[in-house]
């Protein structure tokens, strides 16, 4: 093999046939290129190309004069090159809301304001939903009690990422492999090399963990690693290994306990102490909240991955506002594009499409014509959401 420089990572080119899967022993023996892929997938620095991937918008969108962006994750991306590709994409912009919402830890775009994505439980219908949390970050001060419960949510979610490996490694999970082989139609070379890539990746954490960002440590790690080995194996075995091995990230999740997380309502009680706003994402994938009476600003009726209901929502939360009692603030509509920044340091080749074309402020439903009737029934428009959520945050 020959080791050269590329991009942030040292890619290893392979010069001879790969190995066959079959002959590579379990457990695994860590190899100097293993080391490479570990130190490029967990690595926070950007190439000079990588920079340019990100201040370069895919479209620019001139016509927009209005952002709203309150659920996207920048993740280990430098703020400073996250605010030039929004400046690129919205040139004309004129009225914006654009605040983080980083997993279970708070961040902030312009420092007047900060937010985060909290996964929470609620008992009610025992299940793991999120919320958006925003706040003048002024009154973030004294919010000691509401960042220690970030922290143990923070861990506890990190955690998964063990367990996930745990299940593809440890013998005793057996069932679990066999049930997700039967369910992607992988045959046992898959299983057998998915079972050494975790294991490889199990040592390197046991290995470099204290060292590492802390925001590396998630599921998505594992396949990142062998994402970083593409071109050492066959196209079609590291392909059907990422179908395996969702479906194993699936049944981890539905083993998760939920119980160590803190309740919905708890989360609402401290956010509202603080002053902040209270918006549900996806609330299509839970569609118990709707019924919950929550205490929260309002919903989001549309993002990426959660628009088949748009307009049922829509009227759903309209219904809602007009039977709500006087004196009760009204539901607001959001929309988000859930857009996670690293995804725009990758080669396009090498990503979800669905993933990779997200953009910050960007959601097109706004101007789809058919919603935009059932927008303007209930009364609602992008600048008016921005001007009363903002209100709402001031008061």
């Amino acid at each position: 093999m020959q080791v050269t420089q590329g991009r942030r990572m040292t890619i290893v080119k392979r010069e001879e046939a790969p190995p066959r899967v079959e002959a590579l022993g379990y457990p695994p023996e860590l190899s100097e290129a293993d080391e490479l892929f570990f130190q490029y997938v967990t690595s926070q620095n950007l190439s000079p190309e990588q920079v340019e991937r990100v201040v370069t918008p895919l479209r620019v969108h001139s016509r927009q004069d209005e952002i709203l962006a309150i659920h996207w994750h920048p993740e280990f991306i430098p703020m400073d090159l996250i605010r030039r590709r929004i400046r690129a994409t919205y040139p004309c912009a004129a009225c914006e809301l654009i605040i983080p919402t980083q997993h279970n830890m708070l961040m902030s775009y312009d420092g007047k304001y900060s937010g985060v994505e909290v996964d929470c439980y609620s008992r009610g219908f025992q299940r793991k939903i999120q919320l958006l949390l925003h706040f003048q970050t002024s009154r973030l001060k004294s919010a000691d009690v509401f960042k220690a419960m970030l922290e143990h949510t923070f861990r506890y979610r990190s955690s998964q990422l063990h367990a996930f490996l745990d299940m593809v490694t440890n013998p005793r999970f057996g069932d679990y492999l066999q049930l997700a082989s039967e369910e992607t139609g992988v045959d046992e070379e898959v299983v057998h090399f998915s079972r050494i890539q975790a294991k490889k990746l199990l040592l390197l954490l046991e290995k470099h963990e204290q060292g590492m960002p802390r925001d590396m440590i998630k599921n998505k790690l594992l396949r990142e690693f062998i994402d970083a080995q593409r071109h050492l194996f066959p196209e079609v075995l590291i392909n059907r290994t990422q179908v395996f091995l969702k479906s194993v990230k699936r049944m981890v999740k539905e083993n998760f306990s939920l119980t160590y997380f803190y309740r919905t309502s708890e989360f609402i009680e401290e956010a509202r102490s603080l002053g902040g706003g209270i918006v549900v994402p996806h609330p299509e994938q839970f569609w118990p909240v709707l019924l919950a009476d929550y205490d929260v600003d309002g919903y989001e009726v549309w993002n990426p991955q959660s628009r088949e209901y748009t307009e049922f929502l829509i009227n759903v939360i309209s219904r809602q506002n007009k039977e709500r009692s006087s004196g009760r603030r009204q539901f607001l509509i959001f929309m988000g594009d859930d857009t996670h920044m690293s995804e725009k340091i990758k080669d396009p080749a090498q990503t979800e499409a669905d993933k990779y074309y997200r953009d910050i402020g960007l959601q097109p439903a706004w101007d789809d014509l058919t919603i935009r009737k059932n927008l303007i029934v209930g009364n609602v428009n992008r600048a008016g959401i921005i001007q009363e959520y903002k209100a709402r945050l001031d008061g």
